[in-house]
């Protein structure tokens, strides 16, 4: 009666229903492998992860005793799969060590031994080798068709087309996140590995800003979490991904609403650490400075690394070397591509506010060649912007004129005003330096108009030309700046420490209403202020 009535249940996705009445009939009996495994996804989806893991280990040891040992390994699998996923390596690879054991004790073509290749190909892809957890991934892929199983079918497609992405195989990459996707949609797996396979298709789109197919799938997992309403797992997720879009849609507001229902927590620490990011990010953009820097500490304490944008507060709030270290720092450990590219899109902002061209350029240059690589239109307007902005420190306002043109047109199109105004300051800069002062002023009216609307303060301020004038430092800085001097080298000329001459460069900005060294120069000049 109990058993009946929890498939019933989990058939009508009633999850704290159908996991009550599992528990109860496991309570007068051991269950079969099937309801071991639903019993499972209820516990799952209502996040009692530590009773997962307990059913799990249950089902393992009953499947044992009954003679079961595929289906024993497939549930060690599961633990082992879930903990190394989760960061617990030592114990997730204890429980594979099993589930290997007796795949290979067994020594037959099973789907057991399919689903072993998952966990290989993992252990490959964190060794950093994710062309090679590709192709052990497509055995895994061609074992599950073999074998009839269309859910075990999903969730290797999926997990190929991730590390296709990783390696830079993007067309192919999406192929196979595409098909695992029309799985999900068939109704050919549980609700578990659907949520799974959501977050993890999501999150492959944005590590290369695929926003097209993000916001399609984000749209479609709405629907899916609000189908269920006792479902809790994977509903974090689902905010802080609608969040993500709001942000760079401007909508920042609803942004914030989105990330008011997620509560930080040790139990998701993946969702508390991204959810912190997001709203670290917002609070900066608008200029709330300290809440921004409390929620980067929050991001660090449940392991999500808060740059770039830290790195960028920093540079907003004038410790233009210490945003600079930590551009390098990240620089030179940032692997992951969709990080990457923020961060190289931050450095080359950040190094050349501190007059490291040469730097800024090869940042720029490899964030080119990831765009070419990869080929989303987003990547590329951020490249052209990056480009753009060392043209405009070297002097060569004409060359980065087009780049700027192109970026444009991409951020109108996507519907991302903050990019948008961005790049526009920077094309007013370009024109200021050209002596096309009509076209600059209606550009950054532009900017300041979008700003404005956004609340994005600090930016606002940065272009707002007020009536202050230059301080008499300032103005031997600013001579000295529109010689073509690094801050090191006027910092030596003027026998002041260059983290006193980073702070009057940032105040020369600000006064003047430029963004880049090559802008306040022309601007310098056209008043004859040297």
């Amino acid at each position: 009666m109990e058993l009946r009535e929890a498939r019933t249940a989990y058939a009508e996705r009633a999850w704290q229903r159908a996991y009550d009445a599992f528990d109860a009939a496991e309570s007068e009996a051991p269950l079969d492998a099937e309801d071991y495994h639903r019993f499972a996804v209820c516990a799952h989806l209502l996040a009692r992860l530590a009773d997962y893991f307990a059913i799990r280990e249950r089902s393992y040891k009953s499947l044992l005793d009954r003679g079961e040992p595929l289906a024993a390994a497939e549930a060690a699998l599961w633990v082992g799969i879930q903990k190394v996923v989760q960061g617990d390596v030592a114990e997730g690879g204890g429980w594979i060590a099993r589930a290997s054991r007796i795949v290979a004790e067994d020594g037959t073509d099973s789907r057991a031994a399919g689903f072993l290749t998952v966990a290989r190909a993992l252990e490959v892809a964190m060794g950093g080798d994710p062309e090679e957890a590709a192709r052990i991934t497509g055995e895994c892929v061609q074992a599950a068709r073999r074998h009839g199983s269309q859910e075990y079918v999903a969730l290797s497609l999926h997990q190929q087309g991730m590390f296709l992405v990783a390696a830079g195989r993007t067309d192919e990459g999406l192929a196979c996140l595409d098909e695992a996707m029309l799985c999900v949609a068939a109704g050919e797996c549980s609700a578990m590995v659907e949520g799974i396979i959501y977050c993890n298709v999501i999150e492959a789109c944005w590590s290369i800003y695929e926003l097209t197919r993000a916001q399609q799938w984000t749209a479609a997992m709405t629907q899916w979490a609000a189908a269920q309403p006792e479902l809790c797992n994977f509903t974090g997720e689902c905010k802080v991904r609608r969040a993500e879009l709001k942000q760079l849609n401007g909508r920042w507001p609803e942004a914030l609403d989105e990330l008011e229902g997620v509560t930080p927590s040790e139990a998701d620490r993946w969702v508390a650490g991204k959810a912190a990011t997001v709203r670290g990010n917002l609070d900066r953009m608008v200029g709330r400075y300290d809440s921004a820097e409390e929620q980067f500490r929050l991001a660090s304490r449940f392991g999500e690394d808060p740059q770039p944008g830290l790195a960028l507060l920093r540079l907003s709030r004038g410790s233009v070397q210490a945003a600079a270290a930590m551009a390098r720092r990240s620089l030179a450990e940032t692997r992951q591509p969709g990080r990457r590219i923020q961060t190289l899109a931050a450095a080359t902002e950040i190094l050349l506010a501190v007059g490291e061209i040469d730097a800024a350029e090869a940042a720029a240059d490899e964030l080119q060649g990831i765009a070419t690589v990869n080929r989303s239109r987003l990547v590329v307007a951020l490249g052209q912007h990056a480009r753009a902005a060392v043209c405009l420190a070297r002097g060569a306002a004409a060359e980065a004129l087009p780049l700027l043109r192109e970026a444009l047109g991409t951020w109108v199109r996507a519907h991302t005003p903050y990019d948008e105004a961005r790049t526009r300051a920077l094309l007013a800069d370009a024109c200021r330096a050209l002596g096309d002062r009509e076209s600059a002023e209606r550009e950054m009216d532009a900017a300041r108009a979008i700003f404005e609307e956004l609340g994005a303060l600090p930016d606002l301020t940065r272009l707002t030309e007020t009536d202050e004038v230059l301080s008499p430092r300032e103005l031997e800085v600013l001579k000295r700046l529109a010689t073509g001097a690094t801050n090191r080298a006027i910092a030596e000329q003027l026998v002041l420490s260059e983290r006193t001459v980073d702070r009057h460069v940032s105040n020369i900005f600000g006064k003047l209403g430029v963004t880049s060294r090559a802008a306040a120069t022309a601007y310098a000049f056209d008043r004859q202020l040297v």
